[in-house]
Parts: C-alpha cells; structure tokens; sequence
C-alpha cells in the first residue's frame, strides 16, 4: 500500500516515517510543509512532497494522487495560539479529507485526542484543541472514506513498550508516542479498526491482539 503521511516531521510522524520505510508492506510519501524537510527525508531514501495544509485543497489533493491511503498526524502544536489550530487540526484535516475523497482515495487513519468525542472529558485548558479535533472527527466520520480515528491518551517520549489499551472509552491515561505510531502502522490493514474510533493507551495487550479485538 502507498501511504501518504501528513504529518511526517511531527514527533508521531517521524516514527511512522522509519515504520513505513522499512515496511515490505507498504511505502511511504512523507508531506512536509518546509523545503529543508523534505531534503532530509530525502537523504534518507524517502519520498517526499512539500503541501501547506493552510493552502488549497487542490495542492493537497496533489499530494494525495498515487497513494492508497492516507495518515494525518499534523498537529499546529502546542506553541501556537488557537487560531493555527483552527487551520491546522481542524481545517488541515477537512481539507486532506477532501482531497482523498476527490482522488477516490478510501483508506484514511486520523490520529485524534483522548476523548475527543466526549466533550464532558476535555482539558480545559486544551479546550481549543478538543474542539478542533471534535469536529475533524465528525467530518472524516461523515465522509465516504474507510477511516479509523485513534485518540490517544497523554503522548510520551519514553521508549515504547508494543503493549496498549484499547477501547471506544478509555478516560484516562498516557502512551509513548512510538506505540502510537505502531497502533496507527497495524490499524492500517486490521479490518476491524475500519469505520471505528477509539482511545488507546499504554496497557498490557499486544498491539495487533488488541486491535483484533475491538
């Protein structure tokens, strides 16, 4: 499968990148927003297309053709003011939806917040944020596409452990970044993950067990 991964030099992405390189199940097209980005991906081996989520839908929609699937990881982050998680979480994600349903792209993982769909669980302090990724959930959900929405907890930068939780509820916890790259890696191809959501968290249970048993 040929993935387009939105997202690729965010701390998510980056893992999802090496994942997907060394894959002999699939290849990778990392969308960067920074020419320099691009170049190191490049370096690496990695094929690489540079797209502004903040630009048209036709300039990510170019980025899309070729692929069969799409990942978002893109994220403003936690530097900026609201209104670039408005274009970036919110309207990025719109867009990149639309753009696969225009080049008839159906598979598309998406990774979300912890309880972003339970707005009586946000942060308050990350109100903003909850919001734009509420509302990025229910435009993918209402789409045609065959997506999976995984929100995870709390993202650490601990080395990663393979084993997660998983469940449409989980109100608390933390997960290294890399079993969140690993989760979104074996969800790409488990049925079961399709046209679902859930949380997941650090746990005791095998990744690809866990998404079996959804």
């Amino acid at each position: 499968m040929n993935v387009l991964l939105i997202g690729a030099n965010g701390q998510i992405g980056q893992y999802l990148v090496d994942l997907l390189h060394n894959s002999d199940e699939h290849t990778v097209k990392a969308m960067v927003r920074k020419e320099e980005q691009a170049e190191v991906l490049k370096d690496k081996g990695v094929e690489s297309i540079v797209a502004d989520l903040e630009g048209n839908v036709d300039e990510i929609s170019a980025a899309v053709d070729g692929c069969d699937a799409v990942i978002f990881t893109a994220g403003s982050g936690g530097s900026t003011g609201s209104d670039k998680t408005l274009l970036v979480d919110l309207d990025g994600a719109a867009k990149a939806v639309e753009a696969a349903e225009k080049q008839g792209v159906k598979r598309f993982v998406m990774v979300s917040a912890l309880q972003a769909h339970n707005r009586e669980n946000w942060n308050d302090k990350l109100r903003p944020y909850y919001v734009a990724k509420h509302y990025a959930d229910n435009v993918i959900e209402a789409s045609n596409l065959t997506y999976t929405i995984i929100r995870p907890g709390g993202l650490l930068n601990e080395p990663g452990t393979g084993n997660v939780s998983v469940a449409e509820n989980l109100t608390r916890g933390s997960i290294p970044r890399e079993d969140v790259a690993r989760t979104v890696m074996a969800a790409l191809t488990e049925e079961k993950t399709f046209r679902r959501s859930f949380d997941v968290t650090a746990g005791d249970h095998e990744i690809t067990e866990a998404l079996r048993n959804l």
